[in-house]
């Protein structure tokens, strides 16, 4: 063997420490960064339109919510009789306190936002295709946990938002089939929210839902380390992409997006505390109890259909995201937003689409149209259940059709637009849930 052969061998396997503690820590960094991230990257990557930063920011807030989180679990005390006053020590009592609880809580409804576009941006450049069906579908199970994360972190204060807020969200599960209420009443420990519920939330909270969040973010980024980075467009043949190194071409611009995330969360935080209403009472809810800010899609949906297929339709629509990899296989546009020119026209007019018909829906429903008295001899299920979940598949349907039909699009264009009009219509029905309705859920102006 040559003293080449063997340099090289001892390079490949042996590592060798630093002399100095600060090499020695660089040298640790850098094989960190280039575990999460491949040597090279190419440089049309690096774009800060084409990513947003997203994926990294989500991880940075899941990172912030660990240590933050870790910190509240000092002073939390997991009880009916010290909940609430627990949190109000930290609030007033407690160095920093009211600072750092604003922090966990600011950052929590961060990252359901974040996440959720993450997802959204992924759809929208094809990140789903060429052997990347299962992160795609990791990635949905991941905001699945972070909404989890979130609905059980809600009900700790144990205030009147927190207690209604969960009440409203479990009586959703006794209306699934079969399941429903042995699930809910797993969660609560029993038919109503009281100790067990929330020591079941606290539980899940900060052991299960962390050891979860832990193991799918490690596999998703291995994977997509594993599919050499983020996807992009193919390369003409002849053509050359630039390829840059991660070091320090990538980790620079997440270190200042990272940096500039935490800044601002800190001086948000300062200025906006974490809200803390009054001490629960079960016997007193609110006009209107009102479900979690990013379940409030889902309850407007109760307001016009059967529970039942309030939750199907949901259900069916994350069932089509989940298939999504199998239904759009043109690998010809990966790393092209909307697909083509054609696939940014088709966007639009969903969009549009979603903005005009949405809103008109749920007026039209809320004061002239209803079912059960139009069909008084059918049963509920059906009149108000059955028959506008077909309606509404129906219309996706058609939108599908109209969209193949607009500048002859394909059936990967189409998608996207079908796509964008679903989740422009779930962004408008929560506005409509937060921001307009009011007493006994009552549509209302919000000014």
């Amino acid at each position: 063997m040559s003293d080449h052969d063997v340099s090289t061998w001892r390079q490949r396997f042996l590592y060798t420490a630093p002399a100095d503690d600060r090499s020695r820590m660089r040298a640790v960094a850098n094989n960190l960064i280039l575990h999460l991230h491949p040597t090279k990257v190419p440089a049309p990557a690096l774009r800060w339109t084409y990513t947003w930063g997203l994926g990294g920011i989500s991880a940075t807030l899941a990172v912030l919510l660990i240590i933050t989180g870790v910190v509240l679990m000092f002073r939390y005390d997991a009880s009916v009789e010290r909940a609430y006053t627990s949190i109000q020590y930290l609030e007033t009592e407690v160095a920093f306190g009211s600072l750092v609880r604003a922090l966990h809580h600011w950052s929590a409804n961060l990252l359901v936002v974040t996440a959720f576009l993450h997802l959204v941006r992924v759809f929208l450049t094809g990140g789903f295709k060429v052997g990347r069906a299962a992160n795609w579908v990791v990635g949905l199970i991941l905001l699945l946990v972070v909404v989890a994360f979130n609905f059980t972190g809600y009900l700790l204060p144990w205030d009147q938002l927190a207690f209604w807020a969960i009440t409203v969200g479990t009586s959703l599960l006794s209306y699934v089939p079969l399941a429903g209420t042995a699930v809910a009443n797993f969660l609560l420990g029993g038919p109503e929210v009281g100790q067990a519920a929330l020591r079941n939330f606290y539980a899940i909270h900060v052991a299960v839902l962390p050891a979860i969040l832990i193991l799918l973010m490690s596999y998703h980024f291995w994977k997509v380390r594993k599919d050499g980075g983020i996807s992009q467009p193919p390369s003409a043949p002849g053509e050359r992409v630039e390829r840059l190194t991660t070091i320090p071409h990538l980790v620079q611009i997440e270190f200042a997006a990272a940096a500039v995330l935490i800044m601002g969360l800190f001086l948000w935080a300062v200025f906006v505390p974490a809200p803390l209403e009054a001490l629960a009472d079960p016997g007193h809810p609110p006009n209107p109890a009102k479900a979690a800010w990013y379940f409030l899609g889902l309850q407007e949906l109760l307001l016009h259909m059967h529970p039942l297929a309030a939750l199907l339709l949901p259900g069916l629509v994350l069932a089509a995201f989940v298939a999504i990899p199998y239904l759009d296989r043109q690998e010809d546009n990966v790393g092209t937003y909307f697909r083509s020119a054609v696939g940014r026209q088709i966007a639009l007019l969903g969009a549009l689409y979603a903005v005009g018909l949405i809103p008109l829906l749920v007026i039209i429903d809320e004061y002239w149209l209803d079912f059960p008295a139009l069909l008084p001899g059918l049963p509920t299920l059906i009149s108000n259940g059955l028959i506008p979940l077909l309606l509404t598949l129906g219309g996706l349907a058609a939108l599908y059709l109209l969209f193949r039909s607009t500048n002859k699009a394909n059936k990967s264009e189409a998608l996207v637009g079908l796509f964008v009009f679903v989740v422009v219509g779930l962004v408008l029905l929560t506005l409509i849930g937060i921001f307009f309705r009011g007493a006994n859920m009552a549509l209302v102006l919000p000014f």
